[in-house]
């Protein structure tokens, strides 16, 4: 038995953007599937309604008509189903594999992670661990797997949070349209300069792997659209996921002695984080024919927002789900995506995050612990992460200079 979608008219984006959590418990408790008028959607809350979406392609289209992440960023595989998807992702595949990240870039991860990692030792106690440590190490981390030697990773900071803002700009303020725009433009003018760049001097970076493969040439907007793309989720997932983990052990003292005790517990710390807090806390699908999701109605055309933040918290999937517990049994989140669209960068954020990002930040800052004076701030509902980590260290252990390795 179906029945038409309840109308959650309560719900308001400020309400959402300050904390989704307990909109979403209600939601879930309600069924999972709900029409909201304040975000022209029907939001998908439950684990089991959004598990359905991520392998039903044909029904649950990624190639959303009016699409925010079209409009801010080109239209990249993202927002395509296969078989167009396919060629996409394959080319990007190379530069990202398990191998490769081992053998090619934790290495630069771990040069950068200490590189920033003076930076914020030098600037003392009161330094944050988002502004000061994850954003510019995530930036440079990305600006060197993408290939972009002509910018600084200022810009890819830049660029990426004025694209996701404009991704998930479902308030249609002008400003954060204007913004984006220009982060478009800045974008494209770079990687034109790149592109001619690689093709005289290749070397292991994305831009430079795309030049050269075989049987395939991607055409300049596909390649513009899934660079931006990159860009936006490239450095905001592993940026909030280090900040994420980094303030749970800080609030959970006894989480934080289980891991200094054995580093073997950090890959646990990353998936745990993101489950609790996924830094991509939305997506949208588009409903290709009549359906029925949850025992839900929906016609086809309806647009829908896949609620991912939502679904890792499903109280039927994991007990006590809004606590952070390292300990938990391994049940698999959705933080990463599932079906034809998982996550091709999640190697790379694991490697930055749980190999080297968070051991290296709680090795060298001894006694780290939250401001006293300056609490953390977290925010967001389409992408979530920490505004604010101000902390606090013994400056006297905390050495400037990484030690020799």
């Amino acid at each position: 038995m179906s029945r038409p979608a309840p109308i959650a008219d309560w719900v308001t984006i400020p309400d959402l953007y300050r904390d989704p959590f307990p909109i979403y418990d209600r939601l879930r408790a309600e069924g999972g599937v709900h029409w909201v008028p304040s975000v022209g959607r029907y939001l998908i809350t439950s684990y089991d309604a959004v598990h359905t979406t991520e392998f039903d392609q044909e029904t649950f289209s990624a190639n959303e008509e009016g699409s925010l992440q079209i409009r801010a960023m080109g239209h990249s595989m993202l927002r395509r189903d296969d078989p167009e998807h396919y060629p996409e992702r394959k080319a990007w595949q190379p530069v990202l594999r398990p191998g490769v990240v081992k053998r090619t870039w934790t290495s630069v991860f771990e040069r950068n992670a200490d590189r920033y990692l003076d930076e914020m030792i030098a600037k003392g106690p009161g330094a944050d661990i988002v502004w000061d440590f994850a954003a510019p190490y995530a930036a440079e981390n990305l600006r060197e797997i993408l290939g972009f030697h002509n910018v600084h990773q200022e810009d890819l900071q830049r660029w990426s949070q004025t694209l996701i803002d404009a991704t998930g700009n479902y308030a249609d303020d002008p400003e954060v349209w204007a913004k984006g725009k220009r982060s478009f433009d800045e974008v494209d003018a770079a990687l034109d300069e790149m592109l001619a760049w690689h093709a005289k001097n290749p070397d292991h970076s994305l831009i430079s792997t795309l030049l050269r493969i075989p049987d395939y040439e991607m055409p300049i907007e596909k390649i513009r659209a899934n660079v931006k793309m990159t860009i936006g989720g490239g450095l905001n997932e592993p940026r909030d996921a280090l900040g994420v983990a980094a303030w749970a052990l800080l609030e959970h003292p006894d989480q934080r002695r289980a891991v200094e005790a054995d580093p073997s517990l950090w890959p646990a710390v990353f998936d745990e984080a993101i489950r609790w807090i996924a830094p991509i806390g939305l997506y949208s699908r588009q409903v290709t024919t009549d359906t029925v999701l949850a025992g839900v109605q929906l016609p086809a055309g309806a647009k829908l927002g896949i609620c991912i933040l939502s679904a890792n918290r499903d109280e039927n999937i994991w007990p006590d789900a809004a606590k952070f517990d390292i300990r938990r049994e391994v049940t698999p989140h959705l933080a990463f995506s599932k079906g034809v669209h998982v996550c091709l960068g999640a190697w790379v954020a694991k490697a930055e995050v749980a190999t080297v990002g968070l051991p290296r930040l709680f090795e060298r800052l001894r006694g780290l612990d939250l401001h006293p004076e300056r609490p953390a701030v977290i925010g967001g509902w389409v992408f979530r992460g920490m505004l604010e980590l101000p902390v606090t260290w013994d400056a006297a252990t905390a050495a400037v200079h990484a030690p020799e390795t």
